[in-house]
């Protein structure tokens, strides 16, 4: 899953394809490269951010998804209904979700659509987020048990709203109300989570805070390295999707280590 962020202000390419051409030329790369799954969002995830309106969201967000859905899958990343439902209509086949169903008229409107769901755990909205990896050690008695139970509430109440279970992806949201430690330990973990659930996992480490414990001056820019290792230990788990900056760079590392039989 290429990530496509049409956004001023994204922890890590803000602004590089913000506008409509930029973010066209973005997708078609990534295509080439061979992303299987384009994911468009209009809205910035990082801590701090403040939420942008649906109207905006749809302006920045709604033409590239027309012409993405033409030449691929494209997932809309995206917690409001009103946006899920323009970005459906115009093409998308995904919901990304990265508030674990805060508002649960955003599985209506999946179910409506027959669209998948992917439900990202998180347990606090990006404006509540102080700072990178910023998260009490406390917050989680076992980060995987309490985010699979977490997860598991969201889930049903997506159910109940009408997505079938097997339209639903799980993923573990590395980074959101989770400090470095909760977040490796999740990615450590990752083939427990695959055991655990009967729908697809969905890993995004790419180029996040988190990987700075292995190199602590090391930039957004500066994780490649660690995020395609990242990449590599989610695959090599079993993890169903991996959602990516570097499209090129992991899909050739995870797919030599699948010919070298690694996985």
């Amino acid at each position: 899953m290429g990530i496509c962020n049409v956004t001023p202000d994204s922890f890590s390419d803000g602004g590089e394809h913000a506008t409509v051409d930029a973010a066209k030329a973005h997708v078609d790369a990534m295509i080439a490269e061979g992303a299987d799954v384009i994911d468009v969002g209009g809205e910035s995830t990082r801590p701090g951010a403040a939420p942008v309106p649906a109207k905006e969201q749809l302006a920045r967000v709604l033409e590239v998804v027309r012409y993405a859905s033409m030449r691929s899958c494209v997932s809309i990343d995206t917690t409001l209904p009103e946006v899920a439902a323009a970005c459906l209509d115009a093409g998308a086949c995904v919901v990304n979700d990265v508030s674990c169903l805060k508002d649960d008229a955003l599985a209506k409107v999946a179910a409506a659509h027959g669209a998948a769901l992917v439900l990202m755990h998180a347990r606090a909205t990006q404006a509540e987020m102080r700072g990178f990896s910023a998260w009490p050690d406390d917050a989680y008695a076992d980060v995987v048990a309490d985010v699979l139970r977490d997860w598991e509430a969201a889930a049903a109440r997506a159910v109940s709203a009408g997505m079938t279970r097997d339209a639903l992806v799980m993923d573990p949201g590395l980074g959101f109300a989770k400090n470095a430690r909760h977040s490796a330990e999740l990615l450590r973990r990752t083939a427990e989570m695959v055991e655990a659930l009967d729908v697809p996992v969905l890993i995004g480490a790419s180029r996040k805070s988190f990987l700075a414990m292995a190199d602590r001056d090391a930039g957004p820019r500066d994780r490649i390295g660690a995020s395609i290792a990242a990449a590599i230990h989610a695959a090599r788990a079993g993890a169903a999707m991996l959602r990516v900056h570097d499209v090129r760079a992991t899909r050739q590392a995870v797919d030599l280590v699948h010919v070298m039989g690694g996985g």
